[in-house]
């Protein structure tokens, strides 16, 4: 299929689908004419891709586990790599210090903001 198809069943843009095989996590062939061709497997690769980023990891993480993702792309099954575990856990501790971090940016935000609408107290 060529990339506009696989946009279509995906609902992917088809930058977006350029920028994955730049990454190294999707592949084509090209045709005669140059157009990147995709085999029947791409539309699950992508909904393996876009679920893996949905989960906050980054495309180099993705690249050394999308070989280890199987089954259907809104569950997809994890299984068969070495350190697969490992390097989930530490996305998930990066992650949770995110999380952190972030509300306590939310905190000091909420003390603004009532300060200024409220004045000092």
């Amino acid at each position: 299929m060529l990339i506009g198809e696989l946009a279509a069943r995906t609902g992917v843009s088809r930058r977006m689908i350029r920028y994955y095989e730049q990454q190294g996590l999707l592949a084509s062939a090209r045709t005669a004419n140059g157009y990147r061709e995709y085999d029947d497997q791409a539309p699950v690769v992508v909904g393996h891709i876009r679920k893996l980023l949905a989960a906050g990891l980054p495309t180099a993480t993705i690249a050394g586990l999308l070989q280890c993702v199987h089954g259907d792309p809104e569950q997809p099954v994890l299984s068969g790599c070495p350190g697969m575990v490992d390097g989930l856990q530490a996305e998930r501790a990066r992650v949770a210090a995110e999380i952190s971090r972030l509300s306590t940016s939310q905190k000091v935000l909420d003390t603004l903001l009532e300060a200024a609408v409220h004045g000092p107290r």
